[in-house]
């Protein structure tokens, strides 16, 4: 774990009011996923995007599974900020286990379902899925291994859920 301290440690030196505002911000803006979902959900409703929208909500289902529901009470691992308490916090302590990142699974898996769709949204989702991740890092409440495994799981389950949206679609007869 000392590496990722130095990482975490980095983050705390480069603190500044602008990017205390963005962090925290971006954080929020991923809190239980409320913008991967809206999103989704808007996809979904018109016609032309609803392949995405259903591999967006099957990816983030998918992370809400398998990321907390599986591994995060499996590895059961404390958060840095509960190892490191002298450090300042900008948000209150989430609740939970640190890894993986739940932030940046649902983040990265909603990301990749667009990825693997060929979405317009998809470079702007991944680079809004970095951002956020990168966020969960600066504002102490995640270790990187947390985030990149967060981030590889949010892969996975982005190519699985476009590919189940594929044949879900194929077999309901939709070209969307």
């Amino acid at each position: 774990m000392g590496f990722e301290f130095v990482i975490l440690d980095w983050f705390q030196n480069i603190h500044c009011a602008v990017l205390d505002v963005l962090a925290v911000a971006l954080s929020t803006l991923g809190d239980h996923g409320v913008i991967w979902i809206a999103l989704a959900l808007v996809m979904l409703a018109i016609p032309r995007t609803r392949r995405a929208g259903l591999a967006m909500a099957l990816a983030l289902i998918g992370y809400q599974i398998l990321g907390n529901g599986v591994i995060k009470p499996l590895v059961a691992r404390p958060r840095p900020c509960d190892i490191n308490t002298a450090v300042t916090m900008l948000v209150p302590r989430p609740n939970g286990w640190s890894f993986p990142s739940g932030h940046s699974g649902s983040s990265f898996a909603a990301a990749f379902a667009l990825w693997f769709q060929h979405s317009p949204l998809r470079w702007p989702a991944v680079i809004f899925a970095s951002l956020m991740a990168l966020s969960r890092l600066y504002l102490y409440v995640h270790f990187p291994t947390d985030v990149l495994t967060g981030a590889l799981l949010g892969l996975a389950l982005g190519w699985c859920a476009s590919r189940l949206a594929d044949a879900a679609m194929r077999r309901w007869g939709k070209k969307s």
